[in-house]
């Protein structure tokens, strides 16, 4: 005797749900193992270029649109902080390499994240390495230079996103929400406004469950639509800004 109530069931279709956008030129990324980034689209985008920047039409919330583009995301630290707590005995917290990072910020060697290399190396860090060794740049020789490196390389890649995103949709985009585990990281955060030269809006961070709850709220009447419910979920959690430096 219990009344479902279908909600956008892919978890990241529930997470756009949950960005709360300024207005329709804010682009959104879904920051996590994977980042996914891109924007909600009344109908489907099929040209030939869109195709072959790799982006993708995903059913959503109210027959929407998720026009996105799947980026390598935060798997690559995950990696790394893997294979040093296997070399120590110990996983360093993401504080910890966020700190190294930070000590290491001058250091400018960028690779390609989205590469297959990448994917399910033996060694991260050596395949990082070995990357910039392929392409002729600095080699990281520590791992505040190993998590610089991967932190620059994550936000040139969503810079380029955005970029081909706008000439795609015609549009300009004015900001960046993200949302999921991945707004927590203050560091990743400002660099990418540095990159892209937006403004970031950070969290909720648990995207997927409140995008959930909000069609639930919708269908019992509590919210009137979508921008209702966005609306709330504004005023209801801590929403950080990071701006351009």
């Amino acid at each position: 005797d219990a009344e479902v109530i279908l909600p956008a069931t892919h978890d990241t279709g529930s997470a756009f749900l949950a960005v709360p956008a300024r207005d329709e030129f804010a682009a959104y990324l879904s920051s996590g193992t994977w980042s996914l980034l891109g924007v909600e689209n009344a109908a489907a985008i099929t040209s030939t270029d869109s195709c072959a920047a790799n982006f993708t039409n995903e059913g959503g919330y109210e027959y929407r649109y998720r026009y996105l583009k799947n980026i390598m995301g935060l798997w690559i630290i995950q990696s790394v902080r893997r294979e040093l707590g296997e070399q120590t005995g110990t996983r360093p917290s993401f504080p910890e390499l966020i700190a190294a990072a930070k000590e290491a910020a001058d250091f400018a060697s960028c690779v390609d994240p989205d590469d297959s290399r990448f994917l399910a190396p033996v060694s991260m860090i050596a395949e990082v390495k070995a990357a910039c060794a392929d392409t002729n740049q600095a080699v990281p020789a520590t791992t505040g230079e190993v998590m610089q490196c991967i932190y620059n390389s994550l936000t040139q890649d969503y810079r380029r996103a955005i970029e081909t995103l706008q000439t795609l949709t015609g549009k300009t985009y004015t900001s960046l929400n993200i949302v999921g585990g991945g707004s927590q990281d203050q560091y990743l955060n400002q660099l990418t406004a540095n990159a892209t030269g937006l403004p970031v809006f950070a969290g909720p961070t648990e995207g997927t469950a409140l995008g959930n709850l909000m069609v639930q709220f919708i269908h019992a009447g509590i919210f009137a639509d979508l921008a209702e419910a966005r609306a709330a979920i504004k005023r209801s959690f801590e929403i950080q800004e990071y701006n351009p430096q």
